[in-house]
């Protein structure tokens, strides 16, 4: 596949004002935080928490698991926010980001940092208050990591996925180390689980918008015919490991077999979508894998907290 010029953002069109008038400037801050990502982060917060103090025998608290949400949404707001303003150039050469609110020029980079900075200080301030040193630690810890490591990694190497499913893995450790105060060997399955999610769940996204992250000068992918075998490595090595690993915790005694008996049916289900979009690479393969693994973590975890009060 040829490699399109990349071109400096200032020499784009900017958005039509008429396009932009639609978006108040209320909406268009919303939009910063990427909220539809926030969902997730919270899922998965929630599930490490509430796991953790089913664990723990001193009583549920819903208003610190209430906290601990808070906080943790407002790191992942300013996260998003201020990945936002450091790729706002790239952003705007990308057909699938060119209308977020810095890349087209309906918020002034300089309001987005500041708008990004205060978001993940209050976070970090708010877990630090509400759930503890360890969660507000682990936190900032995600935070650099994201806009430190991750983020110009993209630009760099196609081994940025393995960079950034570390960070993408810590918001069920946040969780955990909200209701405990400590990390246990559970908390780590959790981690392992949402780690090796991520490697099919972005390598679906990187497939269908390859274009799009070659005209803007994304290394996510390999260049020539080295890029379906990566993506089908990716993909398959993630989903092999995926189905034991989310086994550990029956294995552990800390699920009941009816998770287990879900657990893998959803792994099974999860891996032949990736073995079909291995095997094929076509964008309708990629869609059903983004879609599957969209489903899979959030049953999955459901499930988990679900098996809990199930009979063993």
């Amino acid at each position: 596949m040829a490699t399109e010029r990349v071109v400096a953002a200032r020499d784009l069109p900017l958005v039509p004002r008429n396009r932009a008038a639609r978006s108040t400037p209320l909406a268009d801050y919303w939009a910063l935080t990427k909220p539809d990502v926030n969902i997730l982060i919270a899922v998965t917060t929630a599930t490490g928490f509430c796991l953790a103090a089913r664990v723990d025998p001193s009583p549920f608290s819903g208003v610190r698991l209430v906290h601990t949400l808070a906080g943790t949404s407002l790191v992942a707001s300013g996260a998003a926010t201020l990945n936002q303003w450091m790729e706002r150039q790239f952003d705007a050469l990308m057909r699938r980001t060119a209308r977020r609110p810095v890349a087209a020029r309906r918020i002034e980079p300089d309001r987005a940092r500041a708008f990004g900075i205060l978001l993940s200080l209050a976070g970090v301030a708010y877990l630090l208050a509400a759930a503890g040193p360890l969660a507000a630690l682990l936190a900032t810890a995600t935070l650099l990591a994201y806009l430190w490591l991750y983020t110009p990694a993209k630009r760099t190497t196609p081994l940025c996925t393995l960079i950034g499913a570390v960070p993408g893995a810590m918001p069920p450790l946040i969780g955990w180390a909200a209701a405990r105060g400590r990390l246990d060997a559970e908390a780590w399955m959790l981690f392992a689980i949402v780690f090796l999610w991520q490697f099919p769940h972005f390598m679906a996204i990187a497939w269908m918008y390859r274009d799009d992250y070659d005209r803007a000068g994304y290394r996510v992918l390999p260049a020539g015919e080295a890029r379906a075998t990566f993506v089908a490595h990716q993909t398959l090595l993630a989903m092999v490991a995926l189905v034991p690993v989310s086994l550990l915790p029956l294995v552990a005694g800390y699920a009941s077999p009816l998770y287990g008996l879900g657990a893998v049916i959803l792994g099974i289900f999860f891996a032949d979508c990736g073995a079909r979009f291995a095997q094929r690479t076509s964008p309708s393969a990629a869609r059903q894998l983004l879609l599957a693994s969209i489903v899979y973590l959030p049953l999955v975890f459901t499930l988990m907290l679900l098996s809990h009060h199930a009979e063993i």
